[in-house]
């Protein structure tokens, strides 16, 4: 089983909800599962991680919620080595801003990969206008993502 690291993003409660969903289920599972909605990089501690899972909504027109951008933040101006962590996203977002859907979740993919760590599956978008409870969706998806550790 992993030991699994939930990062939150979220503004309106959303992503939280979905990542205590998960840390209840998957923890079921046998998983050993912390969920944080705040702090640095080395805050977070990053060395002695091997799995993170992002479930970050986006904010205003596309911007990360205000409790993850110090992480975001600091990944980018530390630029610290992440080639040991595998990872996987949840991103929440709302189609009706066609260009900046599920952008949150976009952009702390891209600050993971650009560190060097490895995405485990294919990002899951969640849409707001289909789905105005994320967690089910959510939940399907990390029962399988967690198969592909």
């Amino acid at each position: 089983m992993a030991d699994i690291l939930i990062l939150v993003g979220t503004e309106s409660g959303n992503a939280q909800m979905v990542a205590d969903l998960l840390e209840d289920e998957l923890g079921d599972l046998g998983h050993d599962m912390e969920v944080r909605n705040e702090g640095d990089a080395a805050a977070v501690g990053f060395a002695d991680r091997d799995v993170v899972l992002i479930c970050c909504a986006t904010h205003g027109d596309g911007e990360l919620p205000d409790n993850i951008q110090p992480l975001a933040d600091s990944l980018e101006e530390e630029k610290p080595d992440l080639g040991h962590i595998r990872y996987g996203v949840i991103a929440l977002g709302d189609q009706t801003y066609h260009t900046t859907f599920c952008n949150g979740g976009k952009t702390m993919d891209r600050i993971f990969a650009e560190r060097g760590a490895r995405r485990i599956g294919e990002r899951l978008e969640i849409d707001a206008c289909t789905q105005p409870l994320p967690d089910e969706d959510a939940l399907e998806w990390a029962k399988e993502w967690v198969t592909l550790l």
